[in-house]
């Protein structure tokens, strides 16, 4: 039974400070995804995004010591065997489940947090969606590295810390502040890290969903020293601006990846005509109507575009040059570029 431990006092601050490096940070991140936003595009392409997905769900997974490629990680997302140790098949199958279930859960709701450490950890330990219940430590060999706050505090903190998502601070503040105080506090007996990740990554969806197609975790893992080492250095200051900065130069860094892909997925003649497609929906339209949409491509372009559909029968058109007048066929479906 998921038991809600959610709090409805909000005033609690973890202990951070915003500096010049972040506020520049978050001015850069919201410049790139208005840069995005600019393309004119729901969603980053269905390619592109199971390619993220993939990225995402292998990385969390790898820097916690799981074995699989990402070709195998691709093949368990398709249903396909994969041979390898059973505990890593579980884990990514686990993880396939939790970030399917993301737009279910609620960033500040403790449901939420249980429910998807039970799917991350289904199989793969015995208290999965529940806070534990003894005091851990972090070991690097046989050093202590970090001594959890003790079990008694567990549930507090976590209250506190899901009440600060309340907060009106900026979300990308928040995200990495969450993330960076859920490392802290070690609430479960196993998944803290992969978990933490994940909800991250579901606070900065809650903000913007593009965040949902953003490869965050590959970026970690590719600065997985760092990140440990930021980690350590916020622990020893009681501070946690240093993985603040960290975390949104990754964030920063993503999303300048994700915006470099779809320009070059959504600069194709298929790709705008998909587009345009769930914008100008069952009306007829002009020329000009499709110019409309694109401010970059010139009329011979759009022209090209809208042969190309005539052609591959997506649309039909009555009327010659400027009295020219098109609508979709209904029975066709929209095509995916693979370019």
């Amino acid at each position: 039974m998921i038991v809600s431990f959610d709090t409805i006092i909000m005033s609690y601050k973890p202990p951070y400070s915003l500096t010049a490096k972040a506020f520049k940070l978050v001015i850069a991140i919201s410049e790139q995804l208005g840069k995005y936003q600019g393309l004119q595009l729901d969603k980053p392409e269905p390619q592109l995004r199971r390619k993220n997905r993939i990225r995402s769900i292998h990385s969390s997974l790898v820097i916690e010591g799981n074995r699989l490629s990402q070709e195998q990680v691709s093949d368990i997302l398709d249903g396909k065997r994969v041979l390898g140790p059973a505990r890593d098949i579980l884990e990514v199958r686990n993880a396939i489940k939790a970030y399917d279930s993301l737009d279910k859960f609620k960033a500040h709701k403790s449901e939420s947090l249980l429910k998807a450490h039970g799917l991350l950890m289904q199989g793969l330990a015995e208290d999965a969606g529940q806070l534990r219940s003894g005091n851990v430590g972090i070991f690097k060999g046989t050093k202590l590295t970090h001594m959890a706050p003790p079990k008694h505090l567990v549930k507090k903190h976590i209250s506190d810390l899901l009440s600060y998502l309340n907060s009106d601070e900026h979300p990308l503040i928040k995200s990495c502040v969450f993330h960076y105080e859920f490392e802290f506090i070690h609430p479960f007996s196993d998944g803290n890290g992969r978990l933490g990740r994940l909800w991250q990554s579901l606070i900065l969806t809650e903000f913007n969903p593009v965040f949902a197609y953003l490869p965050v975790e590959s970026l970690i893992k590719a600065k997985q020293r760092k990140y440990y080492d930021v980690l350590a250095h916020c622990d020893k200051a009681a501070d946690s601006s240093s993985f603040i900065e960290f975390m949104l130069e990754i964030i920063l860094a993503a999303i300048k990846s994700l915006l470099q892909e779809t320009k070059s997925a959504s600069a194709t003649c298929e790709s705008r005509i998909n587009y345009a497609r769930t914008q100008l929906g069952k009306s007829k339209f002009k020329r000009q109507d499709y110019l409309g949409l694109f401010k970059n491509i010139s009329t011979a372009t759009a022209s090209r575009d809208l042969n190309w559909a005539l052609v591959n029968k997506l649309l039909r058109r009555t009327g010659a040059k400027n009295q020219a007048r098109y609508e979709w066929i209904a029975s066709s479906c929209l095509r995916h570029s693979s370019q």
